[in-house]
């Protein structure tokens, strides 16, 4: 029996209506790919890799909706691989061996058959998920691509991660985005059909929270509930797409927006503020190691030696949570986020360090003086490398005044003690020391 052409014509149009928005302009090739220039541009890494023939086993980490699976694909097509996917969230070690004993099938170590296995929210593979990749990554059965949202420096284990070549991917900036904007009116089959008027994008890039994917979606929502000719205002997109923001996204403006208020307020020493922003958090669906991560942080940034135990507890909360998990890790959370809260501040480490890095900066890689070199060597001890170091533990209080810092910003003062109590005694400890060098 012939199938009509206009019967198969409907049912490819139904279909690709059907098809979000996001996924029928995906681009292609790496021409076509915005942004991440460092990446895919002419000289850049992917590309280079990608004409020189060789791809190394990688970990895309990026913000949402940034094109971590596109690009993904894109190195999968250009390098002409056989390429397998695998969703953190819903595949486990069975999952994971079925591919490599396929890809030990299809070709040999690094040639062009050596296919690429993309593992999307890596960053969710557990401990015994990521050990069964080992193998196949060190002997070239596959060619790892992982995309995470999260440093992998926490979530991927020590011995994958040095198997494996790491790549930021940037946010979207505003140009970027309206560039999506201007290509989904342009090249979309249903899009481009539509008379169309972009007045005002302020409200859909802000609520899209700089996810390409959500911003495609409603910008497809918004054009899709209006009659022609279509102007797009920032009251007509917030008017349309109202009713479906949520209190609480993981990945968008809101998430940000609400953990900058946790944050503040526990800097803040407001203690309800703390519990309040934590339980938006906790009810949004947040991952606990990402609070523990923030509080663990902000324990030696904003209290530090004010309060040296803050962490110590910080950091015995981000053990706990690896331990434990949702729903018990709410209670250790609070008590943390209270300890925090309620604790003298001080900002002294965080503003010494950001001052040393920029003299740093000013001033390159200045010698090391002579009496501060190591002299391990006949040479060296000839050359007058250590000569006239003073060992502290050889004089009255463990203490002799001596330089420290490269003679051209010798006596130069980075840390400034914080007024609370711990650092006034810490100030008057090295007052009494340095009182002809330094101004505590």
């Amino acid at each position: 029996m012939t199938v009509p052409l206009k019967f198969l014509s409907f049912i490819y149009y139904f279909y690709s209506m059907n098809e979000p928005l996001a996924e029928r302009i995906r681009p292609k090739t790496l021409e076509d790919y915005i942004s991440q220039q460092h990446l895919v541009g002419k000289n850049g890494a992917l590309t280079q890799h990608i004409k020189r023939g060789f791809i190394p086993s990688l970990i895309l980490w990026g913000p949402p909706g940034i094109g971590k699976t596109t690009l993904a694909n894109i190195i999968s097509k250009e390098s002409k691989r056989p390429f397998y996917t695998l969703s953190a969230i819903s595949s486990g070690v069975k999952d994971v061996r079925d591919i490599i004993n396929k890809a030990k099938q299809s070709g040999g170590l690094f040639t062009e058959k050596n296919p690429i296995l993309f593992i999307d929210e890596i960053h969710r593979f557990s401990k015994s998920q990521q050990d069964s990749l080992l193998g196949a990554v060190e002997k070239g059965w596959v060619t790892l691509i992982g995309a995470t949202t999260e440093n992998p420096s926490f979530e991927v284990i020590p011995a994958l991660l040095s198997r494996c070549q790491v790549y930021i991917l940037n946010s979207f900036s505003k140009n970027d985005l309206e560039e999506l904007l201007k290509r989904a009116q342009s090249k979309d089959e249903f899009i481009s059909k539509k008379k169309i008027e972009i007045k005002e994008t302020e409200a859909l890039l802000r609520v899209s929270g700089g996810d390409a994917r959500k911003l495609l979606n409603i910008f497809e929502l918004v054009v899709n509930s209006e009659d022609e000719p279509i102007v797009i205002t920032n009251e007509m997109v917030l008017s349309k797409i109202q009713k479906n923001t949520v209190l609480y996204d993981k990945t968008g403006e809101q998430h940000y927006d609400i953990v900058s208020a946790f944050i503040k307020s526990i800097r803040g020493s407001d203690p309800n503020g703390a519990v309040y922003w934590l339980a938006r958090m906790i009810e949004g669906g947040e991952d606990a190691k990402f609070i523990a991560r923030r509080l663990l942080i902000l324990a030696s940034e904003d209290i530090g030696n004010a309060n040296p135990t803050a962490l110590i507890m910080a950091n015995n909360t981000f053990q706990a949570v690896n331990t434990i998990g949702f729903p018990e890790s709410r209670i250790i959370l609070s008590q943390c986020a209270v300890y925090l809260a309620s604790s003298p501040k001080s900002n002294a480490s965080y503003e010494a360090i950001g001052m040393a890095q920029q003299m740093v900066r000013e001033t390159g890689d200045l010698s090391v003086p002579l009496h501060l070199r190591n002299a391990p060597t006949k040479l060296m001890k000839e050359l007058n490398y250590g000569k006239e170091y003073k060992y502290a533990h050889s004089y009255d209080d463990n203490f002799v005044e001596q330089e420290f810092l490269p003679k051209e910003i010798q006596n130069t003062q980075f840390f400034k003690p914080g007024n609370n109590p711990r650092e006034n005694n810490l100030r008057d400890f090295l007052k009494k020391r340095w009182k002809n060098k330094y101004n505590y």
